[in-house]
């Protein structure tokens, strides 16, 4: 994050709101916890220092900028649009979530905080944030489903070595949204002391926006390096959304370029007409409540939160950011599905192909890509947002493949 030129978008309102989506709904006791942290983090990225600490654990540490890779054989494969590749598994810990996972463990230690508590679907974000919490020397507890466990045991096992307390959660669908609420607890035990690292784009006010503003470098970095390369911008940028930290990152750039049509790319999982086997919030929920937001929600006849499921651990929620959920009805953004069949044989083919093994969160974005690029002409570009690295998948994919 450059402090000369940090593109912030103007969104959210004063009370965290993106149209009607988004804002604090949480406990009067909580609302002044958030709004500490609110002032805390606006206060702390104006700091010069904090800009430049930053910028240089995204260069030294990180890795940063993440190349943009013309995947050529996949086009010439599939005889459409070019295919380029936002490398952010080239990451130090595998994927995007580093980039706001940085930014939270500096602000916890800023705040003064004694511990940072934190969810993780697949894992990428447990991982990122264990790091993080070594390198800036604060105790991390990750709360993750045994379902996720069970599929994630590499990141598990990273998560360990790295020093983090992990916390099995057994109750319900023990995945993604049963960790969120259980984290949430402990975090309610003291949040004076404890900081709560929402893993997303997701939450109450400040969250979505400061998970935002970390990520957005994704977007800023791809659309400098684009035009440098091509100059020009690209007609399609796609992410995978799940709660959406990597594709918020990868649209704030573009939100201004009308010419770049911008896909956020849901599980449709078994099938979109199969309730409780897809997790494709914004292509089949509607408006609701939930984590402390008011967003888009998938929900059961009964009006609860509904079962969920997607071949991607980091995927498999009921809600989705509220920014997505505004650019949604705004229609600046198209929400499209991939399912888990289209999703894994587009794990394989890029792996065989190009040589990337991609998670199977991002495979849901190279999934629609693969699908839409031979209705265009070789001389148009579709730029993904590859967010993650497939070796947290490998032995899962294995089982599934028989191989």
């Amino acid at each position: 994050m450059n402090s000369s030129n940090p593109s912030f978008a103007p969104m959210p309102d004063a009370q965290g709101f993106f149209g009607p989506f988004g804002g604090q709904i949480v406990p009067p006791a909580l609302k002044q916890v958030m709004d500490d942290i609110d002032q805390a983090y606006e206060t702390i990225r104006q700091r010069e220092d904090f800009q430049q600490e930053l910028a240089d654990l995204f260069a030294d540490y990180v890795g940063r900028p993440s190349p943009i890779f013309h995947a050529r054989r996949l086009s010439q494969q599939l005889g459409g649009a070019q295919i380029h590749l936002k490398r952010e598994d080239l990451n130090h810990t595998g994927a995007h979530k580093i980039n706001h996972c940085l930014g939270e463990a500096l602000l916890a230690r800023f705040m003064g905080k004694k511990k940072v508590i934190a969810e993780t679907g697949a894992g990428q974000h447990g991982v990122a944030l264990a790091t993080a919490c070594a390198l800036v020397g604060i105790p991390c507890e990750i709360h993750m489903g045994q379902v996720d466990i069970e599929k994630e045991h590499p990141n598990v096992i990273k998560m360990r070595i790295l020093g983090c307390t992990l916390v099995p959660v057994t109750r319900g669908a023990a995945t993604l949204k049963e960790a969120v609420d259980s984290a949430f607890e402990e975090y309610l035990k003291d949040p004076q002391a404890f900081f709560y690292a929402i893993g997303s784009v997701v939450g109450p006010h400040p969250f979505p926006k400061m998970v935002r503003d970390f990520q957005s470098i994704i977007g800023r970095e791809a659309r400098g390096q684009f035009q440098a390369r091509h100059g020009r911008l690209p007609d399609y940028v796609a992410a995978c959304v799940g709660g959406g930290s990597n594709a918020i990152g990868m649209f704030t750039a573009f939100l201004g370029d009308a010419e770049v049509a911008l896909v956020g790319v849901e599980p449709s999982g078994e099938g979109l007409d199969k309730p409780g086997r897809h997790s494709a919030t914004l292509s089949k929920g509607k408006p609701g409540q939930l984590h402390g937001m008011a967003c888009y929600v998938l929900e059961d006849e009964a009006g609860n939160p509904a079962a969920v499921h997607s071949i991607a651990s980091g995927l498999d929620y009921p809600g989705v950011g509220p920014q997505h959920s505004y650019l949604k009805e705004q229609g600046r953004v198209r929400y499209e599905t991939a399912s888990d069949k289209e999703t894994l044989d587009a794990f394989m083919r890029l792996s065989r192909v190009e040589g990337i093994i991609p998670a199977l969160e991002s495979a849901h974005a190279v999934a629609w890509a693969i699908r839409q690029a031979p209705q265009l002409r070789p001389d148009q570009h579709i730029l993904v947002n590859l967010s993650g690295r497939g070796d947290k998948d490998a032995d899962y994919v294995a089982k599934l493949l028989d191989l």
